[in-house]
């Protein structure tokens, strides 16, 4: 029986998820993607989780698609000329990668990316929707699909050029040459390096500021605020939604317990919960007519 294409481990609110297939420098098939949105829906649904760690076993990260693996692909069934956007919708032509960007970028739990080894094609593109990524000393980064006669996938001619700039993103795109963690860090993709036996540790310490010092609640929003707004045209629209969720959290017994931990200088407590103090109004972007075009 093979082994579990990923572990997932929960202590202390952290969720870390490890790719596990490390004979295979942790390559990539339908069955990991399986598996890693089933866990990104576990740590959405219990309150318990407020952070997620994504990593690997071995010496990789993820060495791309398994092109041995039988699921590794799922093909599109129709013609790629097709115009209906109901096509692409399909779970059935689209392509995997997107389907796990889509996933992160709909996440409600703020996601580190913890990049061991080598991250090539999907492994790559699987850490540009995740909210902060470290590297090892020894992780090297390949946006190589130019090199394989395709293209960049996972959505990542989307959320590429907004972490690292256009120039950046086309360098790494049209030359498909794999970079070291220090090059990585120079434009952007990464925060931080780390020696290889102190990038786990780091990454928890990262993600303990995010748990024992903020609201739940507030981090969900917080994270879609940021994603979504990042497709606003102009500032008015980040500004009625940030009003929302201003006057929403302003109310709730977190902005009371935020105010009450500061002036007593001790840590927060916060009561809210993702799972059922949601506002009301959440998910806004559902609503018709919630990115209006501006006029100035």
């Amino acid at each position: 029986m093979s082994p579990a294409p990923i572990s997932t481990d929960i202590t202390d609110g952290v969720m870390t998820l490890t790719l596990n297939r490390p004979d295979r420098l942790n390559a990539f098939t339908q069955t990991m993607l399986e598996a890693m949105i089933d866990a990104l829906d576990r740590a959405d649904g219990d309150d318990a989780v407020r952070a997620v760690i994504v990593t690997g076993a071995g010496r990789g990260f993820c060495a791309g698609v398994d092109l041995d693996a039988p699921d590794a692909f799922t093909a599109a069934r129709v013609d790629p000329m097709a115009t209906d956007p109901a096509v692409w919708d399909d779970p059935a032509n689209r392509d995997m990668g997107g389907v796990l960007a889509l996933r992160l970028f709909n996440c409600l739990k703020p996601v580190i990316g913890a990049v061991n080894g080598p991250a090539v094609g999907i492994g790559a593109t699987m850490t540009l929707p995740m909210d902060m990524r470290l590297a090892s000393d020894a992780a090297r980064f390949g946006f190589v699909f130019a090199r394989r006669g395709i293209v960049p996938e996972a959505a990542s001619s989307w959320f590429l050029p907004r972490l690292v700039g256009m120039g950046q993103a086309m360098e790494w795109c049209c030359t498909g040459r794999v970079f070291g963690a220090e090059e990585a860090r120079a434009g952007g993709l990464v925060r931080s390096v780390h020696a290889a036996g102190a990038l786990l540790d780091a990454a928890h310490a990262l993600a303990r500021e995010i748990v024992d010092n903020t609201a739940p609640v507030s981090i969900a929003l917080t994270r879609q605020l940021m994603w979504r707004m990042a497709g606003a045209d102009h500032p008015m629209q980040a500004h009625r939604i940030d009003s929302r969720a201003i006057a929403a959290r302003s109310s709730s017994a977190d902005a009371a317990e935020g105010v009450a931990s500061f002036l007593e200088k001790r840590a927060p407590a916060f009561p809210g919960q993702v799972s059922r103090d949601m506002p009301g109004f959440f998910p806004w972007w559902q609503e018709p007519g919630w990115l209006k075009k501006e006029t100035e």
